[in-house]
C-alpha cells in the first residue's frame, strides 16, 4: 500500500494537550479502502488522542497536533473542519455510547441523516437499512434512548453515524461495558458491512481479542507510539 493508494493515511504523528504533555510521539499507519484495521494499546496508549486527531477534534479538548500529517483520501485533516470531515465520509462513533438520551432511538438515527443534508426520502430509506443491520432498534425505534440498554445505545450511536452515509467508519472501544454475546453481535455487524457493502472500518479497543478476530490488520500502540503492526491473524497467534 502507497500514500497515493491508502485511503486513510498517518504519518509521523505527534500530539500534545495544553502545549505541554506529550499524547502522541510519532505515531503512523495507513488503512486501505475496504479495510477493517484495530488499533490496539492498554488504557492511556494513545488510541483516543488518535482518533481525535484523524476527526480534528482535539482543539475541542486543548490537544494539538504539534508535527506529522494525516490524509484523509487526499485531504488535510488537520486543516479540514470535523463537520467537513463527516461530509466527506470520515465519520466517527465516540467512546461511552454517546445519545441524545431525550430522544427516541430513531430522532437519533434521524439527526445522523441532517448533517450532510440528506433528503426526507433518503433519511427514510438509510433509516430501514439501519433497522436491517440492527433489527433490535427497530423494536425499540419508539423508546428514549436514555432508557434503552447499554447495548442499544451503542447500536443507536453506530446507526446514526450510518446515517452520515461513511467511507470511514472509526469506532473508539465500541465493547466497552457491553455483554460478551451483545460485542460480538456489534463486531459481526461491523464485518457484514465491511464484506458487502464496502465500508472501510478503523477501531480502536482494549479488548483485543474480539478485534483480532475481525480485524485485517492491527497497530499496537504503547505510551503514545506505534509498537507493533501486522496481519490480525499473525498477531491474534
Amino acid at each position: 500500500m502507497t500514500l497515493e493508494t491508502a485511503l486513510l493515511a498517518v504519518e509521523y504523528l505527534k500530539a500534545t494537550y495544553n502545549h505541554a504533555i506529550t499524547a502522541l510521539d510519532g505515531v503512523g499507519f495507513q488503512l486501505a479502502r475496504g479495510e477493517i484495521l484495530a488499533l490496539l494499546g492498554a488504557n492511556g496508549a494513545g488510541k483516543t488522542t488518535t482518533l481525535k486527531a484523524l476527526s480534528n477534534l482535539l482543539p475541542a479538548e486543548r490537544g494539538q497536533v504539534v508535527s506529522g500529517s494525516i490524509r484523509f483520501d487526499g485531504l488535510d485533516v488537520t486543516r479540514t473542519s470535523p463537520a467537513a470531515l463527516v461530509r466527506a465520509g470520515l465519520v466517527q462513533v465516540l467512546e461511552g455510547r454517546h445519545c441524545f438520551r431525550s430522544l427516541t432511538v430513531e430522532e437519533n438515527l434521524v439527526s445522523g441523516g441532517l448533517g450532510r443534508s440528506s433528503t426526507r426520502a433518503e433519511i427514510a430509506e438509510d433509516i430501514e437499512k439501519v433497522y436491517a443491520h440492527f433489527p433490535r432498534l427497530k423494536e425499540k425505534r419508539r423508546a428514549l434512548s436514555g432508557l434503552t440498554s447499554g447495548g442499544e445505545q451503542q447500536m443507536t450511536a453506530i446507526g446514526r453515524a450510518l446515517m452520515s452515509r461513511p467511507r470511514l467508519l472509526v469506532l473508539d472501544e465500541p465493547s466497552m461495558g457491553l455483554a460478551p454475546i451483545v460485542v460480538q453481535d456489534i463486531f459481526r455487524t461491523l464485518r457484514h458491512l465491511n464484506r458487502e457493502e464496502g465500508l472501510s472500518i478503523l477501531v480502536a479497543e482494549q479488548n483485543s481479542a474480539v478485534a483480532l478476530k475481525y480485524a485485517d490488520r492491527a497497530i499496537i500502540l504503547e505510551n503514545g507510539v506505534s509498537v507493533l503492526a501486522g496481519d490480525a491473524r499473525e498477531l491474534r497467534a
